[in-house]
């Protein structure tokens, strides 16, 4: 198989991704301009964060000299259909470690199908052994049992100190358009890079999509790895779970469904509905302050529900 070039590496991105100002009630009656970084149109098959974070670590695995990538996630995870996306479109193989060995057996669900008809290899492990995959010995272990041994290794998420220096891509090209800039954080890869990319002045607000309160030693961790200490101004807005991972209760539903009729832009329910919610009450509390520019980072399709 012809080995890709690096133009192939970089999957044929289309950065930088627009940014466009909407007018809605909700944030223009506190003076707050609210503004979309439609990420989410930078590559067609791993929109916004997940090329960002994604094609560095590409780059390492061929330069490496690997022929497949092994990666973590949940059922519904969106990091593990953009590796198998990835994996397809530059010929490599793929192996999807996955959280919770129950679902072994069942019918897959449109997410996993999804990675499945991209070729990748599915191995549900234990919830118990995949908490334990930072462990060295343990994510030897698991690597080895998924028959991936030799594979380059992505983290859950695709959040290393590669993948903060593809995310401090897109806190540059936000340098002087917003005050604040928010991003749905994951594993927090994506915060911990933004914040780093952008220019003195501005701060960048992360809205946690898992309950847990885990995030920020996380972030601080990931920016020691990448830059070797704090980079940029960065929080955490706590509390806009919805009570979880992939829940989206009835009001969340009916919210995102009304952004999308007043804006006719879509909203992906996981990660960027929760974002909109958030600010949106943020805004009405003050804690965004009058007058200031407001940027949300979309970061993902409605398809990825």
């Amino acid at each position: 198989m012809k080995r890709p070039t690096d133009q192939d590496v970089l999957l044929q991105p289309r950065p930088p991704s627009p940014l466009l100002e909407v007018r809605d009630e909700r944030f223009d009656r506190h003076g707050v301009r609210l503004l979309l970084k439609r990420d989410d149109l930078v590559h067609p098959e791993l929109p916004g964060n997940k090329w960002r974070k994604l094609a560095p670590n590409l780059r390492a695995a061929l330069d490496g000299g690997h022929d497949g990538l092994v990666t973590f996630g949940g059922a519904y995870s969106n990091h593990l259909r953009a590796t198998a996306a990835a994996g397809r479109l530059l010929g490599l193989g793929t192996t999807g470690i996955v959280r919770g060995d129950e679902l072994a057996g069942r019918p897959l669900n449109d997410s996993l199908a999804r990675c499945a008809a991209d070729g990748m290899r599915l191995h549900f492990v234990p919830r118990s052994q995949y908490r334990r995959k930072a462990e060295p010995q343990e994510l030897a272990r698991l690597v080895e049992a998924a028959g991936a041994g030799g594979a380059y290794v992505v983290p859950e998420g695709g959040s290393n100190a590669l993948a903060l220096l593809g995310c401090a891509g897109l806190g540059r090209e936000l340098r002087g358009a917003a005050d604040v800039v928010a991003v749905a954080c994951g594993t927090g890869g994506t915060l911990a890079g933004l914040a780093a990319g952008l220019a003195p002045g501005q701060r960048a607000l992360g809205v946690p999509v898992l309950a847990g309160g885990f995030l920020a030693a996380e972030i601080r961790s990931l920016q020691a790895a990448a830059f070797g200490g704090p980079a940029g101004d960065w929080s955490l807005a706590e509390g806009f779970d919805h009570g979880g991972y992939a829940r989206v209760p009835a009001p969340l539903e009916a919210f995102a469904a009304d952004f999308e009729d007043r804006h006719g832009l879509p909203v992906e329910r996981i990660y960027v509905a929760k974002l909109l919610w958030a600010l949106a009450e943020l805004t009405a509390s003050g804690a965004v302050a009058r007058g200031s520019a407001l940027a949300a980072v979309i970061t993902g399709q409605p398809s990825s529900r």
